[in-house]
């Protein structure tokens, strides 16, 4: 990880995921990245990520959630409920979906 001394002598800023998400599409193309890994704290991470980049409380009032509620449930190693998830992507403007999977034979 490149410290911040480093990151001023060489005008090379960290890496942040939540600039590049400035749209639906983007949006759902990351989070559907992160769904095919099936690991539910990347997800978390990753909708964590697309919160900060619209605004945790624009996002949390959209939900209808508290704003620390949202931060609960997306905190890493939380267990939110199905429901919790759906409402925070909904209110995100995206949608889970079921596809088939190639199957090997």
């Amino acid at each position: 990880m490149m410290t911040k001394a480093a990151s001023d002598k060489y005008g090379v800023k960290p890496f942040d995921i939540a600039e590049h998400l400035d749209s639906e599409a983007v949006i759902a193309e990351y989070l559907t990245s992160i769904l095919a890994d099936g690991d539910q704290d990347e997800l978390l991470e990753a909708i964590s990520q697309v919160a900060r980049a619209r605004g945790m409380a624009d996002l949390a009032r959209d939900a209808g959630l508290g704003r620390e509620s949202l931060y609960k449930a997306l905190r890493p190693g939380s267990q939110p409920r199905f429901h919790t998830v759906v409402k925070v992507l909904h209110a995100l403007g995206v949608d889970l979906q079921a596809v088939p999977t190639a199957k090997a034979h």
